[in-house]
């Protein structure tokens, strides 16, 4: 239990700390995203889904008071798309289908979306990203647009963002969709090859077991990390 709440503390430290680096801005809302984007989803695979989900939901929730956020319904919601990327980047289940394509019905089923029903083909991704989940790539893919599927929804729904809106940004989210993906991998990768360092300098076995040797540079790097 101590190394669970060391780990989640740990991480959430981390978290707190790219959350202070904007990264681009919110087309149609006056907030950005951080590198908190990058750095969340890999806690699931780090420190465990359970963990690295709760520790996405304690960087909110501080941000939420240290920003002096109003607790509505759109904020509270907004706790989400880290959280389950967290746990799509960390577990190989078919379950892991379920949140995008709840969102696709829940997006078409809105008026706007209606209108722009196309634009959620893209969380088709993940359930397609599900069936190559050992290539890390393919884990971040899935995770970027899994938090992206859930993000949107919430948008529609507390802003009421007209299709042309969404028209609008099909190719925008491309662009942005593979900036994340690749800040993902690359996040996951720094982490696990780092902590390959921090062993030889630090004797921790603890830290050791946070190591998948799987995504290490070696000579099957292409096979697993690409």
């Amino acid at each position: 239990m101590k190394k669970k709440i060391l780990f989640l503390a740990l991480f959430t430290l981390v978290g707190l700390l790219a959350f202070q680096i904007t990264f681009t801005n919110i087309v149609g809302a006056n907030q950005q995203f951080t590198l908190f984007e990058f750095i969340a989803p890999i806690g699931g695979l780090i420190i465990g889904p359970v963990i690295g989900a709760a520790s996405a939901f304690i960087v909110r929730l501080i941000h939420v008071f240290t920003d002096n956020q109003a607790l509505d319904w759109v904020t509270i919601a907004r706790f989400l798309p880290m959280m389950m990327a967290a746990v799509y980047f960390g577990t190989k289940t078919k379950k892991n289908v379920i949140i995008p394509l709840l969102c696709m019905v829940l997006f078409i089923a809105h008026p706007q979306g209606r209108s722009a029903w196309f634009y959620s083909l893209y969380w088709l991704i993940p359930v397609l990203a599900e069936l190559k989940k050992d290539r890390l790539i393919m884990r971040s893919l899935g995770a970027t647009f899994t938090a992206h599927a859930i993000g949107s929804v919430i948008f529609l729904y507390g802003f009421g963002l007209p299709a042309a809106v969404w028209i609008g940004l099909i190719p925008i989210v491309a662009l942005e969709r593979g900036l994340f993906t690749v800040g993902i991998w690359a996040s996951y990768l720094v982490f696990n090859n780092g902590l390959v360092i921090l062993t030889h300098k630090v004797k921790l076995p603890i830290v050791k077991k946070l190591i998948n040797p799987r995504y290490l540079i070696s000579k099957n790097f292409f096979k697993y990390s690409s």
